[in-house]
């Protein structure tokens, strides 16, 4: 089996390119290098890698054919990237998502990452339940809000695959990731960002949105998922969930498992969490259950273990924003 994995040198992406090596597919990267990192991680795999600006629709004409797979997860992600430049954000996400399903000819399977955050407006007006399935509509609490700009993109994203695929005839399956985390995956998200704090013993120690809740899901989970979804086409033509909802935490109790695995013992001064961040999140994961059988075999306390073992080995990472 063919794969291409566009943002592939990425967090998930080099993830994904281990598992289906491993499975003995033969697995080509597309990226820029310029969030995803050309390191010895990346050097360690035996995959093709291509360079290029994916938003440059003229790049597309040195990218063959044949696939059997791609798995598009080149975008820009982390809150304090998006923040920063929600602009970018819906520009970059756009471009690459429309100058893929341009290129991508009928028959070849396509995975598009969406994300969790497309349920916030929701969420946050009391309209969506948590745990949340996929059937809920979906809504923008506020449309300038710069932490929107993610969520706006993938939706538009969302659509596009669903009709282009329909219009081309492109199987494809649209996962929504929810708060994966895991080794070499930038500092823009809480869990390394709260173990690097630690590890260079910050005191007093800073805790925003202590009472919010998240369902963290490990890498390698997620990646199993992935993979079971793509499949065999089981998960073709739906909007699925990936993620784990089998240890619902709280920011408190997850900073303080961190400090405990870090060995860290500051005083805390708690603060509010970034403006318009959802209180509550936690997927349904019903209709992933349904058609893999996936269940999430990474403990939260092994995970974060896990994590912070690696952000402890080779510090932060370069994590500018992504411009693919």
């Amino acid at each position: 089996m063919k794969a291409l994995i566009l943002g592939g040198a990425g967090f998930i992406g080099l993830h994904l390119t281990r598992r289906l090596l491993g499975e003995g597919c033969s697995v080509t990267i597309v990226d820029d290098f310029s969030r995803g990192r050309n390191d010895p991680a990346l050097a360690s795999v035996d995959a093709d890698v291509l360079h290029a600006d994916l938003t440059d629709p003229a790049c597309f004409r040195d990218i063959p054919h044949g696939w059997d797979q791609i798995y598009l997860l080149a975008a820009v992600v982390g809150v304090r990237n998006v923040d920063k430049d929600p602009a970018r954000a819906i520009r970059i996400n756009t471009l690459v998502l429309l100058n893929t399903l341009d290129w991508i000819r009928p028959g070849e399977h396509l995975f598009f990452a969406s994300t969790s955050e497309v349920y916030a407006g929701g969420v946050s007006a009391g309209i969506v339940p948590v745990p949340t399935p996929e059937t809920v509509p979906l809504t923008v609490d506020d449309i300038t809000a710069p932490r929107y700009a993610y969520g706006t993109s993938k939706l538009l994203g969302e659509a596009a695959v669903i009709h282009t695929g329909r219009a081309k005839d492109i199987p494809y399956v649209i996962g929504r990731f929810h708060n994966v985390y895991g080794p070499r995956m930038g500092a823009a998200h809480v869990i390394p960002e709260v173990a690097l704090r630690a590890l260079r013993h910050e005191d007093p120690f800073t805790v925003f949105g202590a009472d919010q809740a998240r369902a963290f899901c490990h890498v390698d989970d997620a990646v199993e998922a992935v993979y079971r979804l793509m499949a065999d086409g089981v998960g073709d033509g739906r909007i699925v969930h990936i993620g784990n909802d089998t240890e619902e935490t709280n920011i408190a109790d997850l900073v303080k498992l961190i400090l405990r695995v870090t060995g860290h013992d500051p005083a805390l001064e708690y603060r509010p969490a970034p403006a318009n961040s959802v209180a509550r999140r936690c997927p349904d994961l019903t209709l992933l259950r349904s058609l893999t059988g996936y269940v999430p075999t990474v403990s939260l306390d092994d995970g974060v273990r896990h994590t912070v073992d690696w952000y402890a080995r080779y510090g932060q990472p370069t994590d500018a924003p992504l411009k693919v």
